[in-house]
């Protein structure tokens, strides 16, 4: 089942629940009872549905919040307009389950150090608003860098941001249409759930030798060959794989 269909299976099954349990007389009498009973038996069957953890406080306060605003009297224009401007920066992160991840200035620092020494290539798959690549190429001069993101909110900011550095390439595409055979290092701050096929991805077509690296994320089945502890408040973790030759098992 897909993420936005689980949503709206728990948003269904939560008024259910609530409608049920009010027709019983279980449920004081009062609005806001019914409201907070939506939303309890929401989050619940999403839980149960084994949405992503963070569809959970979505689901306790989409509907509380969505009776609020109609309290509110504002225009329809300003909801379309918020509609849009999340669209503009999030894009499908509902179907890919892959939100807004932005690398910090030590982990760009952690992460140069993983670099061979020669000049290298190197790709950033979902790379935001292109920060992390703004800050490795004022480290690494002598390097090629690219960077891929859909969303066109973040790809726009990215192209500013990186105006003038002319050894990054900035791109707005899909990660997986994105070939990854020319890179010494690929690099990943995506969320749990495209792992596995990053992994299928990077074996597939990657160097033997090259890394692929992935801020906090693990992949299923694969223990890293390096972890590199990076500080910083997060207290965020590379994790490493050096990609095996073509013949050996995967």
């Amino acid at each position: 089942m897909s993420p936005a269909l689980k949503a709206l299976v728990a948003q269904i099954a939560g008024w259910i629940a609530a409608f049920a349990l009010a027709r019983s007389g279980v449920l004081p009498a009062g609005p806001w009872t019914l409201v907070a009973t939506q939303a309890l038996g929401a989050a619940a069957a999403a839980a149960a549905l084994r949405s992503a953890h963070w569809w959970l406080p979505i689901h306790l306060a989409f509907t509380p919040l969505a009776i609020a605003a109609r309290t509110l009297n504002l225009a329809p224009g300003w909801y379309l307009a918020a509609f849009c401007i999340l669209l503009f920066i999030y894009w499908t992160s509902f179907r890919t389950q892959v939100p807004l991840y932005l690398s910090n200035r030590p982990t760009a620092d952690a992460l140069a150090g993983l670099l061979p020494e020669r000049p290298a290539s190197m790709l950033d798959i979902g790379a935001g608003t292109g920060s992390l690549l703004r800050r490795l190429a004022a480290l690494r001069p002598d390097c090629r860098f690219r960077g891929v993101e859909l969303a066109p909110g973040p790809w726009l900011a990215g192209r500013l941001l990186l105006a003038g550095r002319t050894q990054v390439e900035w791109r707005r595409a899909d990660l997986f249409s994105e070939p990854w055979a020319d890179y010494d290092l690929v690099y990943a701050f995506l969320s749990p759930v495209p792992m596995a096929a990053v992994w299928q991805k990077a074996v597939a077509e990657m160097r033997a030798g090259s890394l692929l690296v992935s801020n906090t994320f693990g992949i299923p089945g694969h223990e890293p060959d390096l972890v590199v502890e990076v500080a910083d408040r997060r207290a965020t973790r590379l994790l490493a794989w050096r990609i095996p030759p073509r013949h050996a098992p995967k």
